[in-house]
């Protein structure tokens, strides 16, 4: 197996940036630097920064398709159009076809989650599903209660006004909020209603599958649990 693509399964990070690693000298095997290009083979002990690689969270019992979890960094793009440079198939190079379910803006990161599974993405999406989706968000300006009751009572936005949400204080320019809709640059624009301008955005929740301890540019396999959470209803996988 070609050295950059096992270290890819592993979830550290995309091939892209295990080359990027490997050209950096940051990468050996068996105890001697690796080359770009490089293969492995059972038993070959990879270090990345002198660390091991990290063990892949398995997926339990026999599935049909791929559900994962991806720290997605700033600057990917969510689409699946590999004409767009940065689109966020190729940076996790998956071996099978997957989706994004939703989407996160190029300039906001945190969790988003892809699927080989084109039949449940809308199913998932559905308003009346009201999946919670959590960010935490840095604005340029002091957060106030009078902006907080605002932004949680619903917003004018793409000619209608954003459901009511939850928010709470962070830090002096840092807010937590929790919605259950997803439109074009929802929190963005929400914030710039107020006279506010999002510095940084990161989703940290989705329904009941959270960012946690994933580094950016990392994915998993989602659990058993986290499945039957997006969409109880269903037995089959």
């Amino acid at each position: 197996m070609r050295l950059n693509k096992h270290i890819s399964d592993s979830g550290l990070c995309s091939r892209r940036e295990a080359d990027r690693l490997i050209g950096a000298g940051k990468v050996s095997v068996n105890g001697i630097r690796a080359r770009i290009g490089s293969e492995v083979g059972d038993g070959d002990k990879v270090l990345v920064d002198g660390q091991p690689l990290p063990k892949r969270v398995a997926s339990q019992g026999k599935r049909q398709h791929v559900y994962i979890a991806l720290n997605k960094p700033i600057g990917v793009t969510c689409t699946t159009e590999t004409g767009v440079k940065g689109n966020i198939v190729d940076f996790v190079g998956h071996d099978r076809r997957i989706f994004p379910i939703g989407r996160l803006d190029k300039e906001s990161e945190g969790l988003i989650l892809l699927t080989s599974n084109g039949d449940i993405v809308n199913e998932i999406l559905r308003a009346e599903n009201k999946l919670e989706k959590e960010y935490l968000v840095a604005v340029n300006h002091a957060v106030t209660d009078e902006f907080l009751r605002g932004m949680a009572r619903g917003v004018p936005i793409h000619g209608q006004t954003t459901l009511p949400c939850r928010t709470s204080r962070l830090a002096r320019f840092g807010f937590r909020i929790i919605l259950v809709q997803g439109l074009n640059r929802q929190i963005r624009l929400m914030a710039a209603h107020f006279g506010f301008r999002v510095k940084q955005l990161v989703r940290v929740r989705i329904g009941n599958v959270k960012l946690a301890h994933l580094k950016a540019g990392q994915w998993r396999n989602l659990t058993e649990a986290e499945l039957q959470g997006l969409l109880p209803h269903r037995t089959e996988w």
